[in-house]
């Protein structure tokens, strides 16, 4: 009996895989790191083919590991890193640059020109983005502009452009299907989110040829089979979200209101609004959540740099061991001793939007130690998370959405430490549930509904299960207190790198 869910999770650090049985539980799993390109100052990029032979390497390993065959697996859902941009050649699958990661800045003098010339409006009424470089669009722009020759072969066909899902899907199929989830498409400043189509007016502005772009297409179907030659059996590919959708549908946020937050490379706070789209006046976008019987919209919040922090603190600065040694340190001292982070390294995300922003270390006294440090970053990832909540949280008194507990999830939600410091920056109880890995289970719920193999949205919700629910212990002055430090820490960060 095909009784598994093979779910893949490509993320901008590393590509997982993991085996959930019929009853969601995971019975496999298995990771591999993906290495950074960074050519100049803000600009990231990833090796496509570092790309797909993590992801598969991780595949294969899951299934091994969970002790299965592959003709076991009744479907596979993919969860990916959303923006990241790459071009590729239809006939051949060669990858014809890097991919433009999410992350990266280059094009923001692109996007300020965009902004002049009066796009702004026309943008955000058809895709529910802010014009910023952290969209596919401008990337995508930028590679037909300065890669030699490419948009002339993409206007002749020979060229195609995919987010993450879409260069899996094509190589899962050996290049049968060029498609993408309307998720992922809502994340390219090129979709109008209210027709779930390509827009016209936005392609010609930007000089992209139509012919390149995939088919977008709802969460929740069959995409088409996997070449037998990958896993041993021809498997249907039946689910597929941008990585912060999955997690909300994993986190079972089915209802308008619910609030989920992913700790990983970067935060990103998603609010379920329903079936119509609710435009911010706070600094948020709107984008689609997924597309299964009807489309499902969202409120979004993006933090770039939440986890990532905590690496360039390991990696960059040598001052930490592990990751895990975060929450011994920061526990190791009463506060932060006066100093803020505020960790713009690519720019501020939600609800700031400030391409030009970059990293500030404010209030550091001979005192200073690493714990501080330390204690700093964690607390900023939490400052972060509440600029984005209190955005949301005004939008919600104007749509009638009231946002209900905080959900968590993703690798930093295992810190104690963190999640309590979270509850207490925000003044909310945070819940984290027992299955910490909701991107994957988000998409394997959406491949398991199409193939019949799981039940209803609404059966799904009634198996959600917290862990544990953190509530707030700090003393409300002091939160707010602490509150105002960051806010002004964020101004004296903001704009460093205007030209």
């Amino acid at each position: 009996m095909k009784g598994y869910i093979l779910a893949l999770d490509q993320g901008t650090t590393s590509s997982r895989a993991i085996v959930f049985d019929q009853t969601l539980l995971p019975c496999g799993a298995a990771s591999r790191p993906l290495p950074q390109i960074y050519p100049r100052p803000a600009w990231v990029e990833h090796d496509p083919r570092a790309i797909w032979e993590t992801q598969v390497e991780a595949a294969r390993e899951a299934i091994a590991r969970a002790g299965i065959r592959p003709d076991e697996i009744a479907a596979i859902g993919i969860a990916n890193q959303r923006e990241t941009t790459l071009v590729w050649e239809r006939e051949t699958g060669r990858p014809l640059h890097n991919a433009i990661v999410w992350q990266c800045r280059r094009t923001a003098p692109l996007c300020e020109d965009l902004r002049a010339r009066g796009w702004e409006r026309h943008v955000r009424e058809k895709t529910g983005l802010v014009i910023d470089a952290y969209f596919s669009g401008p990337k995508l722009k930028w590679l037909l502009d300065e890669v030699p020759g490419l948009r002339e072969r993409a206007r002749r066909g020979e060229v195609v452009f995919g987010t993450v899902d879409t260069w899996l899907l094509w190589n899962l199929t050996a290049g049968r299907v060029h498609a993408t989830d309307a998720s992922n498409a809502s994340r390219t400043m090129m979709l109008d989110i209210h027709r779930v189509a390509w827009d016209d007016e936005i392609l010609a502005e930007l000089d992209i040829p139509r012919a390149m772009l995939p088919e977008v297409r709802p969460s929740s179907q069959v995409y088409g089979r996997t070449d037998p030659a990958l896993f041993g059996a021809a498997i249907p590919v039946a689910g597929c979200a941008g990585d912060q959708q999955a997690a909300l549908f994993g986190q079972a946020c089915f209802r308008p209101g619910m609030v989920k937050n992913t700790y990983g490379t970067g935060c990103f706070l998603l609010m379920n609004t329903g079936g119509q789209p609710v435009f911010s006046r706070h600094g948020l976008i709107t984008t689609v959540a997924w597309w299964t019987d009807r489309v499902t919209y969202a409120l979004e919040g993006s933090v770039y740099v939440a986890g990532a922090l905590i690496q360039w603190l390991r990696d960059g600065l040598g001052i930490l061991s592990t990751a895990a040694e975060s929450e011994s340190l920061a526990r190791s001292v009463p506060d932060s001793g006066g100093v803020y982070l505020v960790p713009a390294f690519v720019g501020l995300g939600a609800p700031h939007w400030d391409m030009y922003a970059r990293g500030t270390i404010l209030g550091i006294t001979r005192g200073t130690t690493r714990a501080h440090l330390v204690r700093s970053a964690l607390e900023a990832i939490c400052f972060q998370t509440r600029d984005v909540l209190e955005s949301m949280e005004a939008d919600a008194v104007v749509t009638g959405c009231t946002p209900a507990p905080l959900r968590a999830d993703g690798g930093a939600a295992v810190n104690d430490f963190l999640m309590q410091l979270q509850a207490d920056i925000l003044g909310r109880p945070v819940e984290r549930p027992r299955i910490i890995e909701t991107t994957a289970l988000g998409a394997a719920c959406l491949a398991g509904i199409a193939v019949g193999l799981l039940p209803s949205q609404e059966e799904l919700a009634d198996r959600w299960l917290a862990d544990r629910r953190f509530v707030p212990t700090m003393a409300p002055d002091e939160r707010e207190r602490l509150y105002r430090g960051w806010q002004r820490a964020v101004e004296r960060a903001r704009g460093w790198a205007i030209p």
